[in-house]
């Protein structure tokens, strides 16, 4: 690794080759604190420069990790001692904003919420969001197709992204940088890389597509007395706010009663007594008659008895204080560390069953085992945290076997948002058939021959 260490020296400068200290002083997630282990961190500062790096890895059949803002939940960027670190820090320039095309051009190292801010900039916004949106890249939003909470107006990253440039594992450069909404000359090659964890290829650069502003944000806290209730709330709003309604995240007792009367880390706006809460947010242009819809549609709901109770936030620093009980994921780490965390995905009408037997069965098997849920209901996402008092490898298995294998049955995903990485390569074949799965490995074998892109990450490896 010394002489290939050298030649990269040589294309980066030697300020943008990280080794020892240096790189055990990085920790490659946040969640476990675990220090970096690679042989070397690796820092280019353009495109140019990261296709010369992977020519000479390539030349040298040396294994790369890519990093972004290092907030995944998957293990995806774990590193050995015999690979290298590519990390995307010094790409982060918002190199165009276009209002009239509603576009933005940008390098993959960004921070998210540097893009939102500048599509603020010039009146537009930038639709994805999520908790971690200081420090996750939208290299990495790409990578792992990111979700977040206004998925069920905006969708996914996917459907953010125009087009994008990418590095694959022999250094050649794909740049697809497409900036219409409408362009079917061929294969859409970029699909190739959104969502595949930086294992066909390192996304360089992105065209992003804005939205108009929505500056009335209404955002309310309510108590929904059944589950029944809770997915009848979500098809009432649907027909009352039409396509304003952007956010609509449940939290299950669990989650609710921990972080506010437990451990009073957030002043219980409602009473924790209910079984469902939502954090419902409508996205709208005129204050006046956005609001009174808004209004309307929970005193609708109210009426009919799918909510108990509710509060409207009366501003900006109320509605932080109610999105702060959802995302305190910090406050969830405290309290039940170690904890195991998971996301999966599933049709709606089976996430109660689903949960309620995921209980029984960790009460079986835990008696003093604990599970917290919230999730992004409407698109079905939920996320659990589950504590058994121990983070030995057999309990993980052993709880991982728990949450993913009734998923098959319920034609559910081991993954929602957060990607496969090393965590759930396992059980990949609960939510891909066979011939998905193959088809993956043809991919694969086509764009990176020799698998030193994110080796053994999403993909198990095949023998000869």
């Amino acid at each position: 690794m010394d002489a290939l260490l050298k030649e990269i020296t040589r294309i980066v400068g030697a300020g943008n080759v990280l080794t020892g200290d240096d790189v055990s002083a990085r920790r490659v997630d946040w969640l476990t604190g675990a220090p970096c282990r690679a042989g070397a961190i690796v820092r280019p500062g353009s495109t140019r420069e990261l296709a010369e790096v992977m020519r000479a890895c390539h030349a040298a059949r040396q294994p790369v990790v890519t990093h972004g803002g290092l907030t995944g939940l998957v293990h995806g960027t774990e590193a050995d001692p015999d690979e290298l670190a590519v990390s995307l820090e010094r790409m982060k320039a918002i190199e165009a904003v276009d209002p009239v095309s509603a576009t933005l051009t940008v390098q993959a190292g960004a921070p998210l919420q540097s893009v939102q801010q500048a599509a603020e900039a010039v009146g537009l916004q930038f639709a994805l969001d999520l908790g971690a949106r200081g420090s996750c890249t939208i290299g990495g939003n790409i990578a792992t197709n990111a979700g977040g909470i206004r998925v069920i107006r905006y969708g996914m990253m996917r459907q953010q992204v125009l087009g994008l440039e990418a590095v694959l594992a022999d250094g050649t450069v794909v740049s697809s940088m497409n900036r219409m909404l409408k362009n079917n000359a061929g294969f859409d090659l970029k699909q190739l890389f959104i969502g595949s964890e930086g294992a066909l290829g390192i996304v360089t650069r992105a065209v992003l597509h804005l939205q108009p502003p929505t500056p009335d944000v209404q955002t309310a806290l309510v108590a929904c007395p059944s589950f029944e209730n809770l997915t009848g709330l979500l098809g009432h709003l649907g027909r009352q706010l039409g396509g304003s309604l952007a956010a609509f995240e449940a939290m299950w007792q669990s989650h609710y009663r921990l972080l506010t009367q437990e451990s009073g880390r957030h002043t219980p706006p409602l009473s924790p007594e209910a079984p469902f809460y939502v954090i419902l947010e409508s996205l709208g242009s005129d204050p006046e008659s956005h609001g009174a819809q808004f209004a309307l549609a929970l005193e609708r709901a109210l009426e009919e008895g799918l909510i108990s109770d509710a509060v409207l936030a009366q501003s900006d620093a109320q509605r932080q204080a109610l999105w702060a009980i959802r995302e305190d994921i910090e406050g969830l780490i405290q309290a039940l560390s170690p904890l195991f965390t998971f996301d999966v995905s599933l049709p709606i009408p089976e996430m109660h069953r689903y949960i309620v037997d995921l209980e029984a069965a960790l009460a079986r098997d835990w008696p003093r085992g604990r599970m917290v849920t919230f999730g992004h209901l409407g698109d079905g996402n939920l996320h659990i945290s589950i504590t058994v008092g121990s983070a030995d490898p057999a309990a993980r298995r052993a709880v991982e076997r728990l949450v993913y294998t009734p998923l098959a049955e319920l034609g559910g995903s081991v993954s929602a948002e957060h990607g496969i990485g090393l965590e759930k390569r396992d059980y990949l074949s609960l939510s891909r058939t066979v011939e998905e799965i193959t088809l993956m490995h043809t991919l694969k074998r086509a764009l990176d021959p020799h698998g030193l892109l994110n080796r053994h990450k999403v993909l198990a490896p095949v023998d000869g």
